[in-house]
């Protein structure tokens, strides 16, 4: 094989009906496509869903669950691997404060924005025709931050059983993310004062590591599948008739999170100097994923992983801050949305809110998804603004029919700012992989590790042809080809990519 043809294998491009932006898109048509036919069908005799509808619903809600399943072996390994490696990153300390700066600073802008598009547009005076009040299922507190940090078990799992009317009782099993993030911390900082006799639990750990990743890495592959199904149930089950009776609400909604979105965040990224380009084509991957899985959680495995291979944070840091801001980070549900909300009740009930409230409805969003993270969710929140403020809770209510709409879009924000902040402070503190973060994407948010290797092969190969074995890792026109396919995917260990 010639230096030319390993250099044009190198860098060969995928057709692009092979590109994942292009799978996930054709997935969002397919799957809107068949939810319009479901919802045309309508239900069977006995008011049970018909066959096409319980088929998107089964693959859609499969798919989560697949993601969901990956989230604590993930997270666990992740963070217990990467703090024998932190040591490595300068300034551990001043990395986590300066990740909770930048979730507050970017929760205050979007708190502010949704303050102003309720005032100026006023939803609940406009809106609430035929809306009736009801009190929440579950109301957030200042509480639930202290005790959601004592692990009830070893990887804060709990089993849940219900019992319903027809008698057949279910369980299932729910984790607590902010305690596995306690627990991996403990067990990651007692395995190195343990010293050498941890090592072996360590290396286990970093193959385990490996291992859960390639898992990843496949579930992630068939996301078109569980998208076109996630998107589709949520045709059939929502469709857009409930937005007659909260179209401003809505509609201030959906114009505040694309501010953060595609305004506020941009501009940070271009102030850091980044390009506004490249984070989105990276980042966008997850986006989407967040958008029609409604799950921040559920797309956690996918936002740590293009942040770490296509953003360029390293994994020692990436594997901290993602996983936390899974729990606290969450603009479009702890900032816009609980802003507007509050707003809304308030001017539905006719009561004039006084400017210690709106500064309250500032503090509550900037801090207050800390005293909701493990049992993250837009209404938690929203029950802590209202309390706070001293609302009628009964107003959370109104807002229940929507709140699924809506919710697409509250998450989609939500993962953009979970893999922006860990990216703007990596890049502040010097540590981002510029030449990863800007590399091109190739079709895909990253590639797979056989590719890299198989690129880092084909370098080798192409080398030692040329007679200059002792070079093989230098900068060569072939290694420079390699380069421009392999920079997308490391993987944060440069040093076993190039082993």
């Amino acid at each position: 094989m010639s230096t030319t043809t390993t250099a044009k294998r190198a860098v060969r491009k995928r057709p692009f009906y092979a590109s994942f932006g292009f799978q996930i898109v054709a997935a969002l048509i397919v799957g809107i496509v068949l939810g319009l036919i479901a919802r045309a069908i309508g239900p069977n005799a006995d008011e049970t869903p018909n066959s096409l509808a319980a088929t998107l619903d089964t693959i859609g809600s499969s798919y989560v669950t697949l993601l969901r399943a990956a989230v604590v072996p993930l997270v666990f390994t992740a963070i217990v691997a990467s703090i024998s490696n932190l040591r490595r990153v300068q300034n551990a300390a001043r990395l986590a404060g300066q990740t909770l700066l930048w979730f507050a600073i970017t929760a205050f802008i979007s708190v502010s924005i949704g303050i102003a598009l309720a005032l100026a547009l006023q939803p609940g005076a406009r809106d609430g025709e035929g809306l009736e009040t009801a009190e929440p299922s579950r109301v957030g507190s200042w509480w639930d931050f202290l005790t959601g940090l004592v692990p009830q078990n070893f990887l804060g799992l709990a089993v849940s059983t219900s019992s319903p009317a027809d008698g057949v009782y279910s369980s299932s099993v729910n984790f607590n993310i902010l305690q596995i993030i306690v627990v991996s911390i403990v067990v990651g900082i007692a395995a190195l004062r343990a010293g050498r006799k941890a090592e072996p639990f360590l290396a286990f750990t970093e193959s385990l590591l490996k291992v859960i990743q390639r898992v990843v890495w496949w579930i992630i592959r068939i996301a078109p599948i569980g998208t076109a199904g996630l998107i589709g149930n949520a045709v059939v089950e929502y469709g857009w008739e409930k937005l007659t009776s909260l179209a401003w609400f809505a509609l201030a909604n959906y114009i505040g999170l694309a501010l953060v979105l595609f305004v506020v965040y941009p501009l940070l990224a271009k102030a850091h100097g980044l390009s506004i380009k490249q984070f989105f084509t990276g980042a966008w991957p997850a986006i989407q994923l967040g958008f029609v899985s409604r799950s921040s959680l559920g797309t956690l495995p996918l936002t740590q992983r293009v942040t770490e291979r296509s953003l360029g944070v390293p994994r020692e840091y990436a594997s901290f801050a993602v996983p936390f801001g899974a729990t606290t980070k969450m603009d479009g549900c702890a900032s816009v949305y609980p802003a507007i909300a509050a707003i809304f009740v308030a001017q539905f009930f006719g009561i004039e809110l006084s400017f210690i409230q709106y500064v309250l409805i500032v503090v509550v969003s900037v801090v207050g998804s800390a005293a909701t993270a493990g049992t993250t969710g837009a209404t938690v929140m929203l029950t802590l603004t209202l309390s706070t403020l001293g609302l009628p809770l009964e107003g959370v209510g109104l807002l229940l029919a929507i709140d699924p709409i809506i919710d697409l879009g509250r998450t989609a924000v939500n993962v953009a700012g979970q893999a922006l902040v860990p990216t703007l402070v990596a890049k502040r503190e010097g540590i981002l992989d510029r030449e990863l973060y800007d590399a091109p994407r190739l079709g895909l948010p990253f590639l797979d590790d056989s590719d890299e290797e198989e690129a880092e092969r084909e370098a080798a190969t192409a080398a030692q042809r040329e007679g200059d074995a002792e070079r093989v890792g230098e900068t060569t026109p072939v290694a420079d080809a390699v380069a421009d396919r392999v920079t997308p995917v490391a993987d944060g260990d440069k040093e076993d990519a190039k082993a």
